[in-house]
This record gives structure tokens, C-alpha cells and sequence, in this order.
């Protein structure tokens, strides 16, 4: 029997095998196998190199995340590595060649520059910082670079800030696309409850800014953390930021639930606030409870 008529046939996808299977009543094993499929993760997890990592030059960062089997990072700026917008172009080709020949991905760079100051001087300061630091990524193998919003500034209305920050980003995100590089903006400072960040958002209309979840006590402000989840989930980026998941209340298992939900594909990186203790292990234990975190919403989202 053909399923669909013979003037129409096409080629069916995975969704179509599935629904159509279930609708002739004959789903069994392979509507059950594309229904796993469909439910296992494809995010990773990772390390931003804030507080953990801070103070590991290039190789010895590399080999402990190898030994962590944490295979991405995030290079945050100041912070030992060494990998900074100052680099001649044979120290960025090292750089990347050191990636290369590990399994450890570059995911990208921590850069702390903000597009809030209301002194025109010092936001095209800003403005080059960063096209300095996509220059850089592009050259040593990263997909992107961390930017934040940052803060209100006393006399300034708040829709004038807004705005100001949101026609940087889409500057940037147009000349970062030049370089295949994501612009990411970390939800940060007063621009961390996230209604004022979908604000944000709504000025940068450039598909190439992306937001980067930051795990802040004002996730659950207001109607709680799916609602305000949901208000930026679309522009979601490549990256993520958790801290210790296993220190505070922030509800990290609902959160990964919330990313398994939709899908998510992108790195989860640990961007720890305290001091290291325990070396690679205490990497190892934060992995480790990731992994749990995201099995049991694959089981959940089964059930």
C-alpha cells in the first residue's frame, strides 16, 4: 500500500516514518527507537576558564581538561592561558595548532567588554576591543566571542541604553560573521532579569548575536524560571554558563531539563565562583553530576 499518493511521493524524514508509523498503528521498535533518538542530548559540557583554570598556561589548561574529559573551553581574558588579542600571528597559529592536535575544543573567548557607557569614547573603545577579540578567535580556532550588556547609568533613560547597546551588537554581529564568529551575549549585571534582556534582544535583531545563558538568581524572578526561560530560549547561542551545581539552590536539574526539552545543542560550561580545591577531580565531580542531571531528564522526557 503506498502511504502517500503516487504523484506525491516523496522522500519521508524521520518525523514523517514516525507519525506516519504510529498512525497505521504499527510503531513498536522503530517508533520507539527514533523516540530515543530524538531524546538523547547533544549538548556538551565544558569549562570557562574564570575562577577554575585561572592560573594554567595553555598546556597544562589543555591536559587537564583532557584528563577531565571536559573537552571544551572557553578562554576567559587576563587569565593565564595567555591567549590574548596581543598575540603576533605566529603565536595565534601555535595557539591553534594546539588545539588541533587535541581533543579539547576551543570553544570560544571570555572577552569583558560591555556597550552601556554613555561616553561615546569610551563605547568605540569597546566597540574595537571587541573586533580585536573576533580577529583573534577567528585566527586560533574559536567559534565566537562573550560579550556582556552591562549596566544603567544614573541620568541615562533605560530605553536610551538599551538601544545604544542593542545597535552596537548588531555592528558587531555583522562584522563577526565575517570571521565565522558568534557574538555572545551573557546575560549579566542589571541586565540579568531576563525580561530587560529580552528587551535587549529585541533591538539586536542580527541572527548572529546570540544569547548565553548565565545561571543568575534572577532566572527565578517573577513567573520562575520556564517563564523567563522561555522569553529568550529562540536566541539561544552555542554556549551556556552554570556554576557549581552542586553548592546553592539554583534548580540546575530543572534547567536541564528545560535544555533537553528544547533540544538544545550547544556547550554547558562550568564557569565556577569559587576558589579551585581538589585540582582536575573537582572538575571531574562537576561533570560527573552534569551527566546524572541530563540522564535523568532523557529518562523523564521518555516518560
Amino acid at each position: 500500500m503506498n502511504v502517500l499518493p503516487s504523484k506525491k511521493r516523496k522522500r519521508l524524514s524521520r518525523r514523517d516514518v514516525l507519525r506516519l508509523s504510529i498512525g497505521l498503528g504499527a510503531a513498536g521498535p522503530l517508533a520507539t527507537a527514533l523516540a530515543s533518538e530524538r531524546s538523547r542530548s547533544r549538548m556538551k559540557f565544558g569549562l570557562v576558564t574564570y575562577q577554575w583554570g585561572r592560573d594554567w598556561d595553555l598546556p597544562t589548561l589543555i591536559a587537564n581538561c583532557e584528563k577531565a574529559k571536559v573537552l571544551g573551553v572557553e578562554l576567559r581574558t587576563t587569565h593565564a592561558h595567555g591567549v590574548e588579542p596581543n598575540l603576533n600571528a605566529q603565536q595565534r597559529s601555535e595557539v591553534k595548532k594546539r588545539f588541533k592536535d587535541s581533543p579539547v575544543v576551543l570553544v570560544g573567548l571570555g572577552s569583558n567588554e560591555r556597550f552601556d557607557d554613555p561616553d561615546p569614547a569610551k563605547l568605540k573603545k569597546a566597540i574595537e576591543a571587541t573586533k580585536a577579540f573576533v580577529k583573534l578567535s577567528h585566527d586560533v580556532g574559536g567559534s565566537g566571542v562573550k560579550v556582556k550588556p552591562d549596566s544603567f547609568h544614573e541620568g541615562v533613560p533605560h530605553e536610551k541604553t538599551i538601544e545604544q547597546i542593542g545597535k552596537s551588537l548588531n555592528m558587531l554581529a555583522a562584522f563577526s560573521a565575517e570571521y565565522g564568529q558568534q557574538i555572545r551575549l551573557e546575560v549579566h549585571g542589571d541586565f540579568a532579569r531576563l525580561p530587560v534582556m529580552k528587551k535587549v534582544l529585541e533591538v539586536t535583531d542580527h541572527p548572529n548575536v546570540a544569547i548565553c545563558w548565565n545561571c543568575n538568581p534572577q532566572d527565578l524572578d517573577g513567573k520562575g524560571l520556564e517563564y523567563n526561560f522561555n522569553l529568550v530560549k529562540e536566541r539561544f547561542g552555542a554556549t551556556a554558563h552554570v556554576r557549581e551545581m552542586n553548592v546553592g539552590t539554583y534548580p540546575y536539574q530543572a534547567l536541564m531539563t528545560l535544555f533537553v526539552k528544547m533540544g538544545y545543542k550547544g556547550w554547558v560550561l562550568l564557569e565556577a565562583h569559587s576558589e579551585l580545591k581538589g585540582g582536575v577531580e573537582a572538575i571531574v565531580e562537576q561533570h560527573d553530576l552534569w551527566k546524572r542531571m541530563i540522564a535523568k531528564a532523557q529518562e523523564d522526557s521518555r516518560n
